[in-house]
């Protein structure tokens, strides 16, 4: 399953029944994990640590080292989760000694020519888009969909079930269940329909909606608005998580759309 125009280093550990095709590259500090397909002109750096059950197209390039020039060549790592497809050209640096990782979780898509640099947190069951470019120390929660042509800031942190559009430009923190979108990106509303599909009901998602009303559509800032909320809606796993959330947001939420974003 291995090619003989492929490089695999003899100390990388290959897992059972992994395809390694032409002019593909493994380092020696390398874990593949059983039933991956890594395809041509693939490059996999010292450090990656690869779940089972991945799929690589060509022109990736796992586990680089960071573009950062604090890196001074300390021992970090790549790891990305099983059943995750990496498509072409996508590139995904090791960490620095910030969190001495990157993570990718399970079940991902990264589209060709994604981009996620040094100590990004990418939760699972994400997905990015084509040319979708993340800096440093970004996190971005389970079931985040991040749309073509977008650029992440660094130490952004995007909360799960939130949908950004393409194009987008994400300077501040995105909070759960949202879709952002416009310029500068702001509130476009509850991505209902993702919630619909991943088993949340229409009374859950009435409630984040309310929620949101009062952070993003009010006239109130957003401490206030956190008070309203606490004052007025009793506590449910979604209030809190996103009330949790912006209260630990360090960078600060996108804002409200008022009509003037744009």
């Amino acid at each position: 399953m291995i090619s003989n125009l492929a490089q695999v280093h003899p100390d990388a550990k290959i897992g059972k029944n992994v395809t390694i095709e032409a002019f593909t590259t493994i380092h020696a500090d390398v874990v593949i994990g059983d039933n991956s397909w890594i395809s041509a002109n693939v490059n996999i750096m010292d450090g990656a640590r690869i779940g089972e059950n991945v799929k690589i197209f060509p022109g990736a390039v796992i586990s680089a080292v960071p573009q950062d020039l604090k890196y001074k060549g300390e021992v970090t790592y790549v790891k990305i989760g099983n059943n995750t497809i990496i498509r072409e050209y996508v590139t995904i640096n090791k960490g620095t000694t910030a969190n001495m990782e990157t993570i990718v979780g399970d079940n991902c898509l990264l589209m060709a020519y994604a981009h996620i640099a040094h100590d990004c947190i990418i939760g699972n069951n994400c997905i990015l888009a084509n040319c979708a470019h993340l800096a440093g120390h970004i996190t971005i929660d389970d079931w985040a969909i991040i749309g073509g042509l977008s650029a992440i800031h660094q130490f952004v942190k995007i909360g799960k079930h939130t949908m950004i559009s393409g194009g987008s430009l994400v300077r501040k923190d995105v909070p759960p269940f949202v879709k952002a979108a416009r310029e500068p990106l702001a509130y476009a509303g509850v991505n209902s329909i993702g919630l619909r599909r991943r088993g949340y009901s229409n009374e859950q998602i009435i409630e984040i909606q309310n929620v949101y009303r009062h952070i993003f559509l009010s006239k109130l800032n957003v401490s206030k608005a956190i008070a309203q909320i606490e004052a007025t809606m009793l506590p449910t796993p979604e209030r809190d998580e996103i009330l949790s959330f912006i209260n630990s947001s360090n960078r600060g939420i996108m804002k409200g759309y008022n009509g003037r974003n744009e």
